[in-house]
């Protein structure tokens, strides 16, 4: 049982996000002690928050192999949070790729699905002037099963928008919001908040996409209403389409999220998250479409039976 005092408690069994201490980071090119990960406190790292991350999904194959999902598709999207805030990306994608195997290769265990941090961090410069960044690689162990389901609200901070700090980047700096929406959460009892946009309709939640089901439809907010370009919501999309399930990008207002049959988050690392309850309004539960789906999704992801839509890359491991 955790203390009262833990700032974890809120967290999902599974959250990457509890305060866990690998052994090993990889910074400045190779995998060091955990401990050799600093940045100077001057650093527009440190000072403004500049960096772009990803995170990454390390699972457990059917046939004993660790695979990393959607390598390529990640490294290309933090090029482009890179790209939109002027960041130079010190590394090639052979670079990035080995990197990750380094890191993966030093906290693999096979009892656990791994979690990968991948932060490109703004180590030189200047308002822009002599920039340069350096690729830092943090890892978490996870539990294999799928997440829990969560209860939710809806929170009164509001995602920003494209012309302030675009959700299309992915960077640290954008989840300023999201832990006020988290705090705002917590002394509601919610375990995370879905976001409205500039025009009172569904973003995303504080960390994933919002997947709503209507009639049998999955819903999804569209990348201009504030949500993430997400690599999950392209695989479910295809996979959706493979089980004849229809799956919709639209925008969703407030009040469809209390008259929808099932609700749910997904991202990398919540796959999908069932949400039982959002403001007082109960689900189907267990919810019989995203059910259906993550089933499929899983499947895929462990190597049982592997989906088009999934790509996996096995990391290089010693004989266990």
């Amino acid at each position: 049982m955790k203390a009262e005092s833990d700032p974890t408690k809120w967290l999902p069994a599974t959250s990457a996000l509890q305060l866990q201490r690998p052994e090993y980071v990889y910074f400045r090119g190779e995998v060091r002690p955990w401990d050799e990960g600093v940045l100077h406190v001057s650093t527009e790292a440190v000072v403004r928050g500049l960096n772009v991350f990803e995170g990454l999904k390390g699972y457990w194959q059917e046939n004993g192999d660790l695979a990393l999902r959607s390598l390529p598709r990640h490294f290309a999207r933090m090029e482009r949070s890179a790209r939109l805030l002027h960041i130079p990306v010190p590394v090639a994608y052979e670079e990035f790729e080995r990197a990750c195997f380094a890191i993966a290769q030093a906290l693999a265990r096979t009892d656990r699905d791994l979690y990968i941090r991948a932060t490109l961090f703004v180590v030189q410069g200047h308002y822009g002037e002599g920039t340069v960044a350096d690729l830092v690689l943090t890892g978490y162990q996870l539990e294999k099963n799928a997440p829990a389901p969560i209860e939710m609200g809806v929170t009164t901070w509001r995602r920003a928008v494209d012309t302030v700090m675009s959700p299309r980047i992915k960077t640290g700096a954008n989840y300023q919001s999201a832990r006020l929406a988290r705090i705002e959460g917590r002394s509601r009892g919610y375990e995370d908040m879905v976001f409205l946009n500039q025009w009172d309709r569904v973003a995303e939640s504080s960390a994933a996409c919002v997947l709503l089901v209507r009639g049998g439809q999955v819903l999804t907010p569209p990348s201009w209403e504030g949500a993430l370009e997400s690599i999950t919501v392209d695989m479910l999309d295809d996979i959706a389409g493979s089980l004849g399930i229809d799956f919709v990008r639209r925008p969703i207002d407030r009040t469809e999220l209390y008259v929808g049959d099932e609700l749910g988050l997904t991202g990398t690392l919540t796959e999908i998250t069932f949400v039982r309850v959002l403001d007082g309004y109960a689900y189907a539960d267990p919810p019989p479409v995203l059910s259906r789906l993550l089933k499929r999704y899983r499947e895929a992801l462990l190597g049982i039976e592997p989906h088009p839509a999934v790509d996996l890359v096995a990391v290089p491991l010693e004989a266990r």
